[in-house]
């Protein structure tokens, strides 16, 4: 059974954005990317929400390609969303409808980790239908005040075990647990 690793970048006081969907004050630099991307390497494929995807637009990403693919050419991309629309193929499929049950059937197969690389509300309905495994917070030094919440509007309650924590110079953290419901 494959993991489902929910790694994000987030602010002191848990938020993964800015209400409209800016990163501005996260940290772009620093050894902390090296890890990143070697991280991204050793997963399978990477789940997420549309805001999350389109995020991707303000970098020259185009409706319809898959992400990463200069660091990682085999990761299959998942995009969740009801509202955008574009043709599926081998390297990414739009996941419109019974998510829990396409999560559980990914989870169910053999292969590397499964990387929820963001949007707070679908990580929200996956911890709500217990299927994140893993947390890893690249724990960025700033607190935004409002925003996209970690895990959306989710009130589950869960225990975080430790795994392993990472200090970098410039005060980034990156800290992993492993999730016990």
């Amino acid at each position: 059974m494959r993991k489902l690793i929910y790694h994000v970048a987030a602010t002191l006081d848990n938020f993964i954005a800015h209400p409209d969907g800016s990163t501005t004050g996260f940290l772009t630099e620093g050894e902390f990317i090296q890890d990143f991307i070697g991280a991204i390497r050793n997963y399978g494929a990477v789940l997420m929400g549309r805001k999350t995807y389109e995020y991707g637009y303000d970098y020259g990403l185009q409706k319809g390609q898959p992400t990463y693919t200069q660091i990682n050419p085999r990761l299959k991309n998942y995009v969740f969303s009801k509202s955008i629309d574009f043709d599926s193929n081998n390297q990414i499929q739009l996941v419109s409808n019974d998510e829990l049950d396409v999560v559980r059937q990914l989870k169910s197969e053999e292969g590397k980790p499964l990387w929820l690389c963001g949007g707070g509300e679908l990580a929200g309905l996956l911890l709500d239908a217990h299927l994140i495994d893993e947390l890893i917070i690249k724990l960025n030094p700033i607190v935004f005040g409002e925003g996209v919440r970690l895990f959306g509007s989710s009130t589950t309650q869960v225990r975080l075990n430790l795994l392993e924590s990472k200090a970098y110079d410039n005060g980034m953290m990156r800290l992993s647990y492993a999730i016990t419901y």
